[in-house]
């Protein structure tokens, strides 16, 4: 399981630090978080904007509008709860950086594993073709090998296609629920699927074995 980011309340003082930094409207705040989280937490607007009411209403934070812009700023109260609870400020950057690290590896090693996983699927699908060939090959010399080929791309296809859909809804999901792809990890992502199409490829062109 994931852990959580912040710890409860943690998230309220930390936006009064990146407040104090300087003015931001919504969706400023939420590219900071993102930034200062190496992209493993990207809060939802319905996790921002409620806060900054809050924090509002506390009179922590006031705000202007700008045309259809709202901006957001830390007031001197604000200032003085940052000053008063400056310890638990360092805290929660600490907190941060251990939890940043424990998500990205987390999410790494998800990606390694179905990559693994994949490669051996791919692996197997193509000792498997060539063993098929092969059967078909010794039953019936006289079959018509285009059509062959044909079916089997139609069945490459779905595989492929299957794949691509469980791997798009596996990450999707995991955004919404609030978390993230760094970089890192999808840069791990492409390389072993350019891998698993080089096994294949090479797989492809080795000749069946008599």
């Amino acid at each position: 399981m994931t852990p959580a980011v912040f710890s409860h309340g943690d998230l309220r003082l930390y936006l009064l630090s990146l407040l104090a930094e300087s003015p931001q409207h919504g969706y400023g705040i939420i590219q900071a978080l993102t930034d200062r989280t190496g992209g493993t937490y990207t809060p939802s607007a319905g996790t921002i904007y409620p806060r900054l009411a809050k924090l509002e209403e506390e009179g922590l934070v006031s705000k202007t509008v700008d045309g259809r812009t709202t901006i957001y700023a830390i007031t001197d109260a604000g200032r003085a709860e940052l000053t008063a609870r400056e310890g638990e400020l360092e805290g929660i950057e600490e907190g941060l950086s251990d939890s940043v690290r424990l998500i990205a590896s987390e999410v790494r090693h998800s990606v390694q594993e179905a990559m693994r996983s994949l490669r051996a699927d791919l692996a197997t699908a193509a000792q498997k073709e060539k063993r098929d060939a092969k059967e078909r090959a010794h039953a019936d010399s006289m079959s018509d090998e285009r059509t062959t080929s044909r079916e089997q791309l139609g069945r490459a296809d779905a595989a492929l296609n299957a794949f691509r859909a469980q791997v798009r809804t596996d990450l999707r999901t995991h955004v919404a629920r609030g978390g993230a792809l760094p970089a890192s990890v999808v840069a791990d992502l492409e390389q072993a699927l350019d891998d698993a199409a080089r096994a294949v490829t090479r797989a492809l062109a080795t000749p069946p074995q008599d």
